[in-house]
C-alpha cells in the first residue's frame, strides 16, 4: 500500500512538472541561453494592429534591452494555449534571433515583474512618434 500511495505521488509530481518546463529568470538570460550575445536588430511588433517597427540604431536598442534584460520571466501555473498577444520582439544578432512575446516564451506562458506590457507599449509609442 505504501509503495502504491509514493508511486502515485512520484508520478504525479513528474506530471505537474513536466507540465511547466519553464523556470524564473530574467530576460536577458533566457536571450542569453539562446546565444543571442550582441543584438544589432530589435523588431516590434504589435499583435492588435500588425504593424511593426525595427530598432536598429545601437543607441535605441542599448536603451531598450536596458529596460526589458533585468525584468523576472515567472512560469504561470495555467499553461493553456491562449489566442492573441499583444506585443512579439526579435532580437537579431547576425543571423540568429530571439522571439519572445510579452507573456510567451518559447512554448510557455509567463508573468513578468515589473510588468513588461507598459514597458515596452511606452517604449514602442515613441518609436512612433519619433517617426
Amino acid at each position: 500500500m505504501k509503495k502504491s500511495l509514493f508511486l502515485i505521488i512520484l508520478v504525479s509530481l513528474f506530471f505537474v512538472s513536466a507540465c511547466n518546463d519553464g523556470k524564473t529568470q530574467t530576460l536577458e538570460a533566457f536571450y542569453k541561453d539562446a546565444e543571442i550575445e550582441s543584438v544589432d536588430k530589435i523588431i516590434i511588433q504589435d499583435g492588435s494592429t500588425g504593424a511593426s517597427k525595427t530598432i536598429t540604431q545601437q543607441g535605441q536598442i542599448d536603451e531598450f534591452l536596458s529596460l526589458i534584460k533585468e525584468i523576472q520571466f515567472s512560469p504561470l501555473k495555467n499553461q493553456e494555449k491562449r489566442d492573441g498577444w499583444r506585443y512579439g520582439i526579435t532580437l537579431l544578432d547576425g543571423e540568429k534571433d530571439f522571439k519572445f512575446t510579452v507573456n510567451k516564451i518559447g512554448d510557455t506562458y509567463y508573468d513578468t515583474n515589473p510588468d513588461i506590457v507598459p514597458i515596452v507599449d511606452h517604449f514602442y509609442k515613441q518609436l512612433e512618434s519619433a517617426e
